[in-house]
């Protein structure tokens, strides 16, 4: 199944690719997507291309900050409707409820979550890679890069993260990375997350307008109705957030989505599908990800899979890719790699 974006995701592509020395034009259609896409932000357009172009403007141009070079002027008008009631939303920790809510209707391959610790809290923004195993460095940094933006422009223009958290390795150069994320970055982390307080998430926002949150939810009820494809998108990031926890099933998976497992299983069932066979695709993609990739162990793969023990994984994974996940890592060792930026 292929994830959609809105094309909004492209705000500032141009300017920045111009800005890097190239031509903005023709990097749209070697990624097989259409310049046309630049006028049209409400347009869904597969999550892939839009990884693949920003991963091939990050190499050709030897920009590795490319992705967040974008995320510089966002503002939360570029989130279209949601954006707008997000604006009037009694405080930050409101406008993150809300913004989870429709995330799907943003992008379907980021999953967003929100986790309270005493007085700490942590963002996170899980980005699933999609069945191409493309670096996701452009990608992850766009997202990070926009959210900070968002909470600026939410809760104030000086205000500044306690940390930004990144999984994949740090540039060279991290002057771009301070200057737009604030001097606490860290890279190779556990996972790509935001980390404020209790109060950043409660501060109230002064400027917020009832009235026009009644609009703009109108406004979002007439663009998105339910249907089954939203429903899908959505049991596939929950499995995706679930996975690592080892507790994901349907049960648990419909809890999150507010219904019945029955019913659930009935909705997937009108649509040819099935819970288990939508945990396996994504296991295998995350699965081939992890094990080429090579910087976690196998043991550690098998956690985020899910699977209770490494003898688990490693029957699954001969029995769907054929060989074992030792012998694909060795072979994915072996092919020399061409260097790349992300």
């Amino acid at each position: 199944m292929t994830s959609l974006v809105r094309a909004a995701c492209l705000t500032n592509f141009r300017d920045v690719a111009q800005a890097s020395g190239l031509d903005p034009v023709r990097m749209l259609l070697d990624a097989d997507l259409s310049p046309s896409v630049l006028d049209e932000p409400d347009l869904m357009i597969p999550v892939e291309r839009v990884g693949r172009l920003l991963q091939a403007a990050a190499t050709v141009s030897g920009n590795e900050s490319f992705g967040l070079c974008m995320a510089r002027s966002r503002l939360l008008s570029n989130l279209g409707a949601v954006g707008l009631l997000m604006r009037d939303q009694q405080s930050l920790r409101d406008a993150l409820k809300l913004l989870m809510r429709y995330q799907a209707f943003l992008n379907g391959a980021l999953t967003l979550s929100v986790e309270e610790s005493g007085n700490t809290v942590v963002i996170r923004e899980l980005l699933m890679a999609g069945s191409t195993h493309q670096p996701t460095r452009q990608r992850v940094e766009l997202a990070l890069g926009v959210m900070v933006r968002v909470i600026r422009q939410l809760i104030g223009r000086d205000w500044q993260p306690r940390r930004v958290c990144f999984e994949h390795p740090a540039p060279r150069d991290m002057s771009v990375h301070h200057q737009l994320l604030g001097p606490h970055v860290e890279f190779d982390f556990e996972f790509n997350c935001i980390v404020c307080t209790k109060s950043d998430l409660d501060q109230r926002n002064e400027f917020a307008d009832p009235a026009m949150v009644r609009y703009a939810q109108q406004l979002l009820d007439a663009l998105h109705q339910p249907g089954g494809e939203t429903l899908l998108d959505e049991v596939r990031r929950t499995i995706f957030l679930l996975l690592p926890s080892g507790r994901c099933s349907m049960e648990q998976v419909s809890e999150h989505l507010g219904l019945v497992p029955r019913t659930l299983q009935r909705r997937l069932t009108d649509q040819g599908l099935s819970f288990s066979a939508l945990m396996n695709d994504i296991r295998k993609e995350q699965a081939s990800r992890y094990v080429v990739d090579g910087s976690r162990s196998l043991r550690e793969v098998a956690q985020l899979l899910g699977f209770g023990a490494p003898s688990s994984f490693s029957r699954w994974y001969q029995l769907q890719f054929g060989s074992s996940a030792k012998e694909s890592r060795a072979q994915a060792s072996a092919v020399p790699r061409s260097p790349a930026v992300g």
